[in-house]
């Protein structure tokens, strides 16, 4: 009889709350502890896990030895100063959400650490596993469109929500926006380019979000737009247009590539709660659209994603195809598909991008990619 993995999780606000619905859809995987301070969490988790056990630290949590795994869903300033304790306090699997870590001065420290532990650590980059996106990938390593030149990766979407003490509104806890939000389109730069970063620069607004807001006296400093370019050593390039005030958008993130032969572009609509169904009808399908230059006309696929997979999250099913990897990474051994290195990397370009943004000025990665 196979063996129920039994996971324990840290932090289960809405992203959280998105993890246990999509572990609970895969047979073999059970929530049945979770550390989470805050009473209308818990009392969330327990309608969707109604025998979890509550901790209220990790230590306790760990003590109670009754897990094979961890996940980590607290706000992003936690992260690295967790995943540190769990290395050296535990030899488990760990999925950590983005952004790995936050600043710079992290990034030496847990990758030596993540060198040393035993078990598969997976960073969690939900924008990879989308359908739309897993077939746009597709296409082009299978060279529909010859070598990829350029790629461009377009975001519009809504605000910040809110979160738990209002964490999300200010870079020094959340790494900037480019490393809170966009960390997941960099690390899709670096999949389809299959290439390292060389030099970024970054054009940013904070034009109408959160202005009138304010939190023990002090004003929100998350930008709310930008244009991000990006060189890579392969000399192929990648841009980023992130607007956040756009939700009327039909999709909300449109991501093009092209080559000598074609072009294809790939249309992913935004979570499917926020759709005004009433009134526009059934939220809109994802599509993949690829255009050769000979013949000229665009050849379109819808690329539908299972309802029960929508209904478990906000990322088009992408949470559930994540899981069911970490799980067979766990259970079968096989690979992990984001590496800590990955959610490194992805971070130091986001962190990048801000200095950039700030300076005026374009920042050349070093070698090693974790410096600039």
């Amino acid at each position: 009889m196979k063996k129920t993995v039994r996971y324990g999780v840290l932090g289960c606000g809405m992203m959280g709350q998105e993890h246990l619905r999509n572990i609970a859809l895969i047979e073999g995987a059970q929530v049945v502890a979770i550390t989470e301070p805050d009473e209308h969490m818990r009392e969330r988790c327990s309608a969707l896990v109604p025998d979890v056990q509550f901790f209220d630290t990790i230590e306790e949590m760990l003590a109670a030895d009754a897990i094979d795994a961890l996940v980590i869903a607290t706000p992003n300033y936690q992260h690295a100063d967790q995943l540190l304790q769990l290395f050296e306090q535990t030899t488990l699997p760990i999925l950590v959400e983005k952004p790995v870590v936050s600043h710079l001065d992290q990034v030496v420290k847990i990758r030596q650490a993540a060198a040393n532990h035993p078990a598969p650590v997976w960073v969690a980059m939900e924008y990879r596993y989308m359908p739309p996106v897993a077939q746009f990938r597709k296409q082009i390593q299978s060279g529909d469109i010859g070598p990829m030149k350029m790629l461009n990766i377009r975001e519009h979407r809504f605000p910040f929500l809110e979160k738990i003490q209002d964490w999300n509104r200010f870079n020094e806890k959340t790494g900037g926006t480019l490393v809170e939000k966009c960390c997941h389109f960099f690390d899709l730069m670096r999949l389809l380019t299959q290439s390292e970063v060389t030099r970024v620069y970054a054009s940013t607004g904070q034009d109408c979000n959160h202005l009138d807001e304010s939190y023990d006296g002090q004003a929100p400093d998350i930008i709310d737009n930008a244009f991000v370019v990006v060189d890579f050593n392969s000399g192929q390039r990648a841009s980023l247009d992130l607007n956040m005030f756009a939700e009327g958008s039909r999709y909300q993130e449109e991501i093009c590539a092209i080559g000598p032969e074609a072009k294809i572009e790939c249309f992913v609509p935004g979570p499917g709660r926020f759709w005004p169904e009433k009134t526009l009808g059934p939220a809109p399908i994802p599509k993949v659209v690829l255009s050769p230059r000979h013949p000229k006309g665009p050849i379109e696929a819808d690329i539908p994603v299972d309802e029960a997979l929508l209904e478990a999250g906000d990322h088009n099913g992408s949470t559930f195809y994540q899981h069911l990897g970490f799980f067979n990474a766990i259970t079968q051994g096989t690979p992990v598909d984001v590496s800590i290195e990955d959610g490194l990397k992805a971070v130091v370009i986001g962190l990048a991008a801000q200095h950039s943004a700030q300076t005026g000025q374009a920042v050349t990665l070093l070698e090693d990619g974790f410096s600039f």
